[in-house]
């Protein structure tokens, strides 16, 4: 199996994080890879140096079309002398290999690939469809592109090639990024009554917020509603009263307690805090809106998917909805409805993704081109 690890590591040299774009670069990769095994794609432009790739196998036969489904960018690797090895030069060590992306997911992304050109050498004549998009870590930019373009309107079904190895993911909760801007007014501190100190106005919001959504419904799947604040700034020098502060929060919409419903609550403290006879303003921004992906633990794609993993690996999998968002978010908003099922080579071990260090088992990796393959051969039975 070298030469589909090389395949994998060649991905991973790759600094397509999202400080750096450069998913053009993995696009190429893979559509080289694709051409020497006689299966055309196409680049779709996003922005410069940013492509996400289409490629079609068998695009005239008649019938359904399944979509397979991965994205080329990866998160920031942080500080990379925090890491054991170069985290963009892919490090194998026994079973593992480790790298930026190994987890999230270029494995899986790898593995899509490969399955696709397997079943291309053996003369599969059904129509499947690879979609590799840009920014899927912030703001799911390729996937809304070509969702918008049409690329998904004619899919009858769509597999996610993330989201772990230890369930089968049937659907999952949204995610909901907003900003709040505070506006005061800048003195020295030695006469503060003066001026509007912005970080004050931007505390009040921090404190309500706390309890603003203490009534939303759970869904049983996922339990209470998530929200948390995760940035905040303000402020430039120690004498002076800000005139700007801001905080930026990530919420996780779900099926029961939508993004709309998120935005009216937030936007709603945020003007009642500006008129509430105290000085200063508020301003509430939406940053990102990933609608929630509804469960649908009985569908074809689900028991086609579980049939292809008892075959390869011998196991038989709970079926989950989960928190978490993918670039299925975007691709449910075209007009046609399809099926969607998630599966990716990683589990919710220590090689999560995002951390430090990320890894990825080489046999679930292996696994999961086998399992690609028997899934899209168990979909057109």
């Amino acid at each position: 199996m070298s030469e589909d690890l090389d395949f994998l590591k060649a991905l991973i040299r790759i600094d397509s994080s999202t400080a750096n774009g450069n998913e053009t670069s993995v696009a190429k990769v893979i559509q080289a890879k694709l051409a020497e095994n006689g299966i055309d794609s196409k680049l779709v432009n996003y922005a410069p140096g940013r492509d996400s790739l289409v490629a079609d196998l068998n695009p005239d036969a008649p019938g359904p079309i399944l979509g397979f489904t991965g994205h080329e960018d990866v998160v920031n690797p942080g500080d990379p002398a925090k890491w054991d090895h170069d985290p963009f030069e892919p490090y194998e060590d026994g079973d593992k290999l480790y790298g930026r992306g190994t987890a999230d997911m270029k494995s899986g992304l790898a593995g899509l690939v490969l399955a696709l050109i397997r079943l291309k050498k053996a003369g599969f004549p059904h129509h499947v469809r690879l979609l590799a998009t840009v920014g899927e870590e912030y703001g799911a930019y390729g996937a809304k592109q070509l969702t918008e373009e049409g690329y998904a309107d004619d899919l009858s079904a769509l597999l996610v090639g993330e989201g772990g190895d230890k369930t089968i993911k049937t659907g999952h909760g949204g995610s909901y990024n907003y900003r709040i801007i505070s506006h005061g007014k800048s003195v020295h501190s030695s006469q503060p009554s003066k001026g509007i100190n912005a970080i004050q106005k931007l505390a009040d919001f921090i404190t309500e917020e706390r309890h603003l959504f203490d009534d939303a419904p759970e869904y049983p799947a996922l339990g209470p509603f998530v929200h948390t604040i995760t940035i905040i700034n303000g402020g430039k020098q120690i004498n002076t009263i800000p005139d700007y502060a801001e905080l930026r929060g990530n919420a996780r919409p779900t099926p029961v307690f939508l993004n709309d419903e998120v935005t009216k609550r937030l936007q709603g403290l945020a003007e009642k805090l500006s008129n509430d006879g105290r000085p200063g303003t508020l301003e509430f921004k939406l940053i990102h809106s990933f609608i929630p992906v509804n469960d649908n633990p009985d569908s074809k794609a689900v028991n086609d998917l579980d049939a292809a993993i008892e075959a390869v690996r011998g196991v038989k999998l709970t079926r989950e909805f989960t928190n978490g968002a993918t670039d299925a978010s975007e691709f449910v908003k075209s007009p046609t409805k399809f099926d969607i099922v998630w599966y990716g080579p990683t589990s919710d071990g220590p090689e999560k993704a995002h951390q430090l260090n990320e890894f990825v088992s080489i046999k679930r990796y292996e696994a999961a081109i086998d399992i690609y393959e028997t899934f899209a051969k168990n979909y057109f039975a």
